[in-house]
């Protein structure tokens, strides 16, 4: 059964994300990050490429050709894709296929709406029987 990690009260949710998969990195653990809204597969690549010169994450898009060698990719689209260990969603919707996945991670911000749509979700991976945890960002 796939575990759903919820990090909530993102002041900036793609930093935030972008410092979770920095400390998957640190581990070598590989993350799919599903990022169906290409602004925001954008807004991840860069930063990943940008926030902080010491600590450089290797990625690359999920259909780039040298894929399957990266660690860390970043998908618009699940299918077509092998990785299973870890799952980061950055839509607003249940990723299909999700439960292929020994992990997911939610990163939610502080907009109202997003608070709501991240309540649905977490009601949604309950009712299919998933174990969800909660991380404040508030404090960080």
């Amino acid at each position: 059964m796939t575990q759903v990690f919820f990090y909530h009260g993102a002041s900036d949710k793609i930093a935030a994300a972008c410092a979770l998969i920095g400390g998957a990195w640190a581990k070598r653990k590989p993350m799919l990050v599903y990022a169906p809204d290409q602004a925001v597969a954008d807004s991840v690549d860069r930063l990943l490429w940008t926030r902080d010169q010491l600590s450089f994450v290797p990625h690359c898009r999920a259909d780039a050709p040298h894929a399957d060698e990266t660690t860390i990719l970043i998908a618009v689209k699940l299918d077509k894709i092998a990785q299973t260990e870890r799952l980061m969603n950055l839509s607003r919707d249940i990723p299909a296929a999700y439960q292929r996945f020994q992990s997911l991670i939610e990163v939610v911000g502080q907009d109202e709406d997003e608070r709501l749509a991240a309540r649905e979700r977490v009601r949604l991976y309950k009712e299919q029987g998933c174990e969800v945890r909660y991380f404040d960002l508030n404090d960080r």
